[in-house]
């Protein structure tokens, strides 16, 4: 038999749909004859998450792994759809999630065209991403981290509640912390909000892994769990590159020897945040391209304007043997 295309319900009808006057629920598609076959590829809706998922390659520079996952999950939910039209009943897939990694590794970017996908998909209402940290959900006092957990949740509420450094949530050194507290909303919600809520806990791996070990009814809930390595020296340079192709700057054939330099030395130092630390690089570099520029007194032109030199980013206090830091060099 031939195969046909098919359409998801539109986003805002997922979960439930538009009723008629009968209280039938128009959204739901007609179950398809067992000798039917669907073209997956043929969907608008697959259309958009490959677009998403071609948008995210784009976006981020190696992450092979993450990006497998992502595809993985994608693809998943495809299916489970495609099922649906066959009347074939099972579970709802459980899209809670944890990101582990370290700063400047792209969490937050990829939970943003997570968000894009399941909304494509049909499986939250916006594509939405709130992102909180304990401070957002944990109160001072006895009867303020119900509210203010909740009050997070409500904002959330149809896309994503993205919870970053997750595990300062659970201080067992601290009997009398909130935070249990807000696991316990959460718990909760995520079981029985799971159509109206996708829960995203982020953070040190190490520190994670503790984190869930330590509350086995969240990680029960939590099927997901995908890992962010650290870039290497080479994924950084083209991290680099594209920053300053994106701010309409370039880097002269020195300044880009000087910059593969300034990463090796940045590198094995404190506080380095991958992605993170190399804008903040490159925005004291353009710093110091200002100060040069103005020092010239001379008219200047395009590529004046345009051109990062190795003396922008010589004037580094790496470059002098000096303690680097997120604020200085």
């Amino acid at each position: 038999m031939a195969s046909q295309g098919f359409g998801y319900p539109p986003p805002a009808a997922a979960g439930g749909g538009a009723t008629d006057t009968t209280g039938e629920d128009t959204a739901q598609a007609v179950i398809l004859a067992d000798d039917a076959e669907l073209d997956l590829s043929a969907d608008e809706a697959a259309a958009r998450v490959e677009e998403t998922l071609a948008a995210l390659d784009a976006e981020l520079v190696g992450l092979a792994s993450v990006k497998r996952r992502v595809r993985e999950i994608a693809s998943l939910l495809q299916v489970d759809r495609a099922r649906s039209q066959f009347g074939l009943s099972s579970s709802k897939p459980t899209l809670h999630m944890s990101f582990t990694g370290g700063p400047g590794t792209g969490k937050t970017t990829v939970a943003m065209r997570m968000a894009a996908i399941l909304h494509a998909l049909g499986y939250i209402r916006a594509p939405r991403v709130h992102v909180v940290t304990r401070d957002d959900l944990v109160g001072q006092f006895i009867g303020h981290t119900a509210p203010k957990t909740k009050e997070a949740i409500a904002k959330a509420a149809g896309g994503i509640l993205f919870i970053d450094e997750a595990y300062y949530l659970f201080r067992p050194e601290n009997e009398r912390d909130y935070g249990q507290e807000v696991i316990e909303i959460l718990l909760t919600e995520m079981e029985n909000d799971r159509g109206n809520l996708v829960v995203i806990f982020a953070g040190y791996p190490d520190r994670m892994a503790t984190f869930f070990s330590a509350n086995p009814g969240l990680s029960s809930r939590v099927p997901h769990h995908i890992e962010f390595e650290d870039y290497d020296h080479g994924e950084l340079m083209q991290i680099a590159e594209l920053m300053v192709a994106e701010e309409n700057f370039r880097f002269d054939e020195q300044a880009r020897e000087v910059f593969s330099d300034y990463l090796t030395l940045r590198m094995p130092r404190p506080n380095f945040s991958n992605a993170r630390s190399v804008r903040n690089a490159i925005e004291r570099c353009r710093l110091r391209q200002a100060r040069r520029l103005v020092g010239l007194d001379r008219p200047l032109g395009k590529q004046d304007l345009i051109l990062l030199t190795a003396e922008d980013i010589r004037g580094s206090s790496l470059f002098s043997d000096q303690p680097e830091d997120e604020t200085a060099g």
